[in-house]
């Protein structure tokens, strides 16, 4: 497949489609299941079976790639089983996705879609930290130009939560808030540490999926033994699923799985086209689905966000390096 710098516009826009339509209709369908009536499922059993059903993409990707099933085992033993201190470098990410994933659903059982959307950006922030701390990158003046333009359109966002509110109540807005902005710094952290061990050594992206999914599996199932272990045994392990869970397990494999290839493949225009249209999508969504009234600053505080999604991605132009004292000099006579 081609590079982010040769693939075709036909394949960006396509990506784009994709995560875009995934993106805003993952996060209303899980609100949708969240305030529906009827038995509730358990929100830790989604993120597991979330996790196998990316573990089994993963695996579809590896078959690919060694163009046979015996192959593809051969590669995930000897990569992911024979080497077990390699493998044991996703389990950081693994884990700090899975509380990632759970306070996702804790945030939108109290707030609504646009709203999450949009304060969910607040992730560029604690990824630019992280990255400088963890990755020693340097962040551009127009970057923190961008952070903070970002953090003015979420406090307008925040300013008036009770304008955009559900009729029914199912909405609290401190857990909903705090438990978003726990997600971010999860978000963060997870995201710059899975960068920095993949660009520490030659292991494929689908490997390293693999590892991170098995432990995510792994820590998931811990999660539900935790919180859920009795309303397990009581009820069952999919208990409350309907055909909408369902395809909220569907659309969170398959965003997993765009993520990694729009990361790959294209380039941050393309990404914050595809934010910034999932932030209309969603919130004109929450309009018809839900009833929502979007207020003056909740457009406002939408479109600064967008602003600074495309301001924080933008290339800067690299300045020529000065030519070498050597080539400009001339021998003495």
């Amino acid at each position: 497949m081609a590079s982010s710098d040769s693939a075709s516009l036909g394949f960006k826009v396509y990506a784009l489609l994709v995560m875009t339509l995934n993106v805003a209709g993952y996060i209303l369908l899980l609100r949708f299941t969240r305030v529906s009536d009827g038995p509730m499922y358990l929100s830790t059993t989604t993120v597991v079976m979330t996790e196998v059903a990316k573990l089994v993409c993963s695996i579809l990707m590896l078959i690919r790639e060694n163009r046979s099933v015996s192959g593809m085992v051969r590669d995930v033993y000897r990569n992911v089983f024979c080497d077990p201190s390699d493998s044991l470098k996703m389990c950081v990410p693994s884990v700090i996705y899975m509380i990632q994933n759970n306070l996702a659903f804790v945030a939108l059982s109290n707030l609504d879609a646009g709203t999450y959307q949009v304060t969910y950006q607040l992730k560029i922030v604690t990824t630019a930290l992280f990255s400088v701390a963890l990755l020693r990158k340097h962040i551009s003046w127009l970057q923190w130009f961008a952070i903070f333009v970002l953090f003015s359109g979420v406090a307008c966002v925040q300013l008036q939560p009770g304008a955009f509110t559900q009729k029914s109540e199912h909405t609290n807005f401190a857990v909903g808030f705090s438990a978003i902005l726990a997600a971010c710094l999860c978000s963060g952290f997870a995201g710059v540490y899975f960068e920095k061990v993949l660009k520490g050594s030659d292991t494929t992206l689908w490997i390293r999926n693999t590892q991170m999914y098995l432990f995510g599996i792994v820590s998931g199932l811990v999660g539900v033994y935790t919180k859920d272990f009795n309303s397990v045994v009581t009820n069952g392990f999919f208990y409350g699923y309907t055909k909408y869970v369902w395809l909220v397990v569907a659309a969170g494999s398959i965003g997993g799985l765009y993520t990694s290839l729009v990361v790959k493949y294209t380039d941050n225009i393309i990404k914050g086209f595809s934010t910034s249209i999932s932030i209309i999508l969603s919130s004109l969504g929450s309009v018809y689905l839900f009833g929502k009234e979007i207020t003056f600053l909740f457009c406002l505080g939408s479109s600064c966000v967008m602003v600074a999604i495309f301001l924080y991605g933008m290339p800067l132009k690299q300045t020529p390096k000065p030519e070498s004292s050597n080539s400009s000099t001339t021998k003495p006579v």
